[in-house]
This record gives C-alpha cells, sequence and structure tokens, in this order.
C-alpha cells in the first residue's frame, strides 16, 4: 500500500473539491466521502477541499446575523467571518475528517490559513469586507502531510500576508489554486449538476470536454450561469497552472471514477502543449485504483 502510494504521489495527487450544495443533507452514509477514503486506502493520494455555504447561511440566521450579497457573493464584516470561520473550520471540517477516520483513513484537517497554505488580499470591490482574493499558494504543509500518508482536507479561509486575520475565498477557486500548485494528476470539482451545460434548461447539452480557451470564452458568456462560473474558473485555473486535468460531475456513488472516465465535463491543456505536470509524469503513472466492492467505499 505503501509502495502504490508513493507511486501515486509521484504522478500528483488528486484534488477534489466537494460543495456544501452536493453534500447529503441531515448527516448518514456519504457516498463521496466513502469513495475518497477507498481511493486514499487503495494508493491514491488525495485532497479535499470542502465548501459549506447552506450550513454558513443556516448558522448566520440562528444568530440573527444578516446576509447581504453583491453580485451573489456574501458581504463579509467580522461577525460574518467570525461564524464563516467557525462553521468551515470546527464544523464541517472536522465532520469530514471524523467520516474518513471512520472509513479507516489518517485524515487531518487545516484550512488556507495553516502554513500558511493560502494568502489573500482584500477583493476589489471593498465594500465585500473580508472576502479576499487569493494572491499566492504555499502548499508545502500540504505536500507534508501526502508525504506522511495523510489525506489533507482544507477549509477554504486565506489569511492576510501580515497574518492580521482572515480572509473568506471562495471554495472553488481555493481548491483550483490548491491543484495547480500541487500539480495534481486530477482536480474533480463534484458539484449538484453532471457537468457544464450549454443550455442550463437543456440536459441534453451537457458539453462533454472543452480546452482552456473554450472554456475561457463560456465563461465569459451569458450562457454560463453565475452559479457555473467559480466552478470553471477554478478548473481553468487549475489546468493552467499546472493539473493535468480538471472534472466537473456531480456527487453520487462512484462519482469520482465515473469522472476520470468521462462522465463529467473535462478540461485539459491544448492539443500540443505540455504543463509542469504533465512533464513531471512522463514516467508510467498507473491509473487509479477502482475501489472493490468488497471495501467499504462503493464500487468504482
Amino acid at each position: 500500500m505503501l509502495h502504490d502510494y508513493a507511486i501515486g504521489l509521484a504522478g500528483g495527487p488528486v484534488v477534489v473539491k466537494y460543495g456544501g450544495n452536493a453534500m447529503p443533507a441531515g448527516g448518514g452514509a456519504d457516498p463521496v466521502i466513502e469513495e475518497i477514503a477507498a481511493l486514499h486506502r487503495g494508493g491514491t493520494p488525495v485532497v479535499v477541499v470542502h465548501g459549506g455555504g447552506p450550513e454558513i447561511d443556516r448558522a448566520l440566521q440562528e444568530r440573527g446575523i444578516a446576509t447581504q450579497r453583491i453580485d451573489g457573493m456574501r458581504v463579509t464584516d467580522a461577525a460574518t467571518l467570525e461564524t464563516t470561520e467557525f462553521v468551515l473550520c470546527a464544523t464541517v471540517n472536522k465532520r469530514i475528517v471524523r467520516a474518513l477516520v471512520a472509513l479507516g483513513v489518517r485524515a487531518a484537517g487545516i484550512s488556507g490559513q495553516d502554513g500558511p497554505t493560502l494568502l489573500a488580499e482584500a477583493a476589489s470591490a471593498s465594500d465585500l469586507g473580508f472576502v479576499g482574493t487569493i494572491v499566492a499558494v504555499e502548499p508545502a504543509l500540504v505536500r507534508t502531510l501526502l508525504e506522511g500518508g495523510f489525506l489533507p482536507v482544507v477549509a477554504p479561509l486565506a489569511v492576510a500576508r501580515d497574518g492580521a486575520h482572515a480572509y473568506n475565498v471562495n471554495a472553488d477557486l481555493a481548491a483550483g489554486a490548491l491543484a495547480a500548485a500541487l500539480g495534481a494528476r486530477a482536480f474533480v470539482a463534484i458539484t449538484n449538476v453532471r457537468r457544464v451545460f450549454r443550455d442550463p434548461d437543456d440536459p441534453a447539452s451537457g458539453i462533454d470536454e472543452l480546452t482552456l480557451d473554450e472554456a475561457t470564452a463560456f465563461a465569459a458568456s451569458e450562457a454560463c450561469r453565475s452559479s457555473m462560473k467559480p466552478k470553471l474558473a477554478a478548473a481553468i485555473a487549475a489546468v493552467a497552472g499546472g493539473a493535468q486535468a480538471s472534472y466537473i460531475a456531480a456527487a453520487g456513488p462512484g462519482s469520482i471514477a465515473a469522472a476520470l472516465a468521462g462522465d463529467a465535463t473535462i478540461l485539459r491543456a491544448a492539443a500540443g502543449t505540455q504543463n509542469d505536470a504533465d512533464r513531471r509524469s512522463d514516467a508510467c503513472i498507473p491509473p487509479l485504483p477502482s475501489p472493490s466492492r468488497s471495501s467499504t467505499g462503493p464500487s468504482g
């Protein structure tokens, strides 16, 4: 297992962004977490970056803190930032860690503030408060955890350069930036839709594959709905920065294996180009193992 894990790490980890809207409500079995655990136990290095928007909204409501949005982005004042940090770091993050530990995985929960891993500056719209734009990624801590055989679970909070305070950053963009910095063999964005659609109202308009140029043009078009824009931007950033490929797919049993097998919208570098991750993977890297039916994870 350790030998297989070391070989997998040489080819780059799989970075999974698991959005809050895709997580099952009310607890219970989580097929995505089960599959992540099965992949890790099978020798595939995995990094999880999670969201938690719905739980943040509920916590703000329970605390009587009004939620204000500008262009779909939550305005983050000091009280909102404190609640966001509590929900993401102390609640969602540790719940995922416990679920993975229960499945036999050595999981370690951190946030982008640790290390620090994610550095941010105030977003260009200053009236968003403590909403940040990621300006640098230092993946040393995540690499150290991976090299030690741990599965890092990362909450999407960044820190100011001077360490004075945290920033609330978009979870999709945090995951894409980390996947790029790690030279991921795959960046998989698990969400609540099967893939990117040319027409969101037409289930037959799913897009199977995009080049970076095609994805960039589509993300800028009116056909790309606001909820998909950050996911597509993250997928673009991951591949442009060094990941081998990005996949946007729906949550469900075996969803990661299905996405890597083609049941997703896939972004790759344009034909004839070779990013850093490609160069690192010139040696033959074995394919991702499929979890067996006898494991606690679902079938691949």
